[in-house]
């Protein structure tokens, strides 16, 4: 297979804008699509699939690129020919290995592979001359904070995250069914499963274009991973309660809370960020929601006026997300564990001011997109040790993609005692 050479100078250049210009991947992704929107849909998913896998697996093509690793991740290092160099290697091993070695052709290191050479490596010396970080594609502080943590799970889970993600739909309850969606997206083309354990939750059995579907633009489903789909139902929120969602982002998660209220109530969507809200306020439109109230959070002022407001609070923190790495590759390379430590600092910041806007006898959920202990049960067990008997962890939930399959995720809920 061939590539037209338009096709290829702009995957080059969106590399450079990632990696070279520290530009987030979907947006350079979704910015240069819609720069070339003459691309047919064949050369629309190439452009995706091949400058998110060398996302992926950018620390490996650049090793095979015989180019030095220490420079991977310098912005000034990273010139044009550096990147027509790494380019022609993942091009080179794509034609080698073939379509069946991933979407866009890279092998993957597989959970058994590293397994066996984590084991040799800390038995009698590394099995391979390729670094075992180099060969999983991660930065050596991720590596072995990894292996710290989850010790012989590491490798499989690392794998896992290595792999492309499959999309889930979550379906508008207020309006359908998964069965009924799951019907409806059929009569369009578009096949999916079912997901046991999660009764509004579609997985598609192949990637398509869903923005432009009839289902979409009617407000019957969103696009939402089925681990984040787990956590507004372990909120238990009821018709008519008082719920704030007080680091709600774009809305994913404040849009199911409504679904699952039935629309009754109150449900304050909150963030410090103002763009994301007017996201969320035209999601909210074309759901048919009507009981979402949108406010500005001043992240330097605790807010007295919501204490003891609520009968509900979900707390989606600001965190790393290297639980989403299959579907946010470059977090890995822009992540570092200084930046991990400064979030921790935050988190327990907004736990312990956040936590006084639930009632006595409420509850609240604490979630992140983490895999990291440091991030979810420790910060969990340090609050509740430094508030005596005034709170009571009920029900933890932790998810990972080498078990379940979906994003990596942690949430816990708390009852603020009477």
């Amino acid at each position: 297979m061939t590539l037209h050479p338009n096709l290829t100078t702009q995957i080059l250049a969106a590399l450079g804008d990632i990696f070279a210009r520290n530009q987030h991947a979907e947006q350079v992704v979704d910015a240069r699509l819609k720069a070339n929107r003459k691309w047919g849909a064949r050369d629309r998913r190439l452009f995706a699939e091949s400058v998110y896998e060398n996302v992926r697996w950018w620390r490996l093509n650049w090793h095979l690129a015989g180019l030095p690793d220490a420079e991977c991740l310098l912005p000034e290092a990273i010139t044009e020919e550096r990147v027509q160099t790494l380019w022609e290697a993942y091009w080179a091993r794509r034609s080698a290995v073939g379509p069946t070695c991933g979407s866009a052709g890279i092998e993957p290191t597989s959970a058994a592979t590293l397994a066996s050479e984590a084991k040799a490596d800390q038995q009698a010396g590394p099995a391979s001359e390729t670094p075992l970080a180099i060969r999983a594609s991660v930065p050596d502080w991720l590596f072995e904070l990894g292996r710290k943590e989850f010790g012989s799970e590491w490798p499989g889970l690392l794998a896992a995250l290595n792999q492309p993600a499959d999309v889930f739909l979550r379906a508008n309850s207020l309006h359908t069914t998964a069965g009924a969606l799951k019907a409806d997206l059929a009569l369009q083309g578009i096949e999916a499963d079912e997901v046991p354990g999660l009764p509004d939750a579609l997985r598609l059995k192949e990637r398509r274009k869903l923005g432009n579907s009839t289902a979409f633009c009617n407000g019957l489903f969103e696009i939402q991973d089925a681990a984040s789909q787990h956590v507004a139902p372990l909120l238990q929120v009821e018709p008519g309660q008082v719920v704030i969602d007080a680091c709600c982002g774009a809305g994913g998660k404040t849009l199911h809370l409504a679904a699952l209220m039935k629309n009754k109530g109150r449900l304050l969507a909150l963030d410090v960020r103002d763009k994301p809200l007017h996201a969320l306020a035209e999601r909210a439109k074309r759901a048919s929601i009507s009981i979402i109230e949108l406010g500005v959070l001043d992240k330097e002022q605790v807010h007295t006026d919501l204490f003891a407001s609520a009968d509900r609070v979900l707390l989606d923190v600001p965190c790393s997300g290297l639980g989403t790495l299959r579907r946010n590759a470059d977090v890995k390379w822009k992540m570092t564990a200084k930046e991990v430590a400064r979030l921790v600092r935050v988190q327990a910041r907004i736990l312990r001011d956040y936590s006084q806007f639930v009632k006595p006898g409420g509850k609240l959920v604490y979630a992140t997109c983490s895999l990291l202990p440091d991030e979810n049960e420790r910060q969990v067990q340090a609050f509740l040790a430094g508030h005596g008997t005034a709170w009571t962890l009920e029900q933890e939930l932790q998810l990972r993609p080498d078990r379940e399959g979906f994003d990596g995720f942690y949430a816990a809920r708390l009852k603020r005692n009477s």
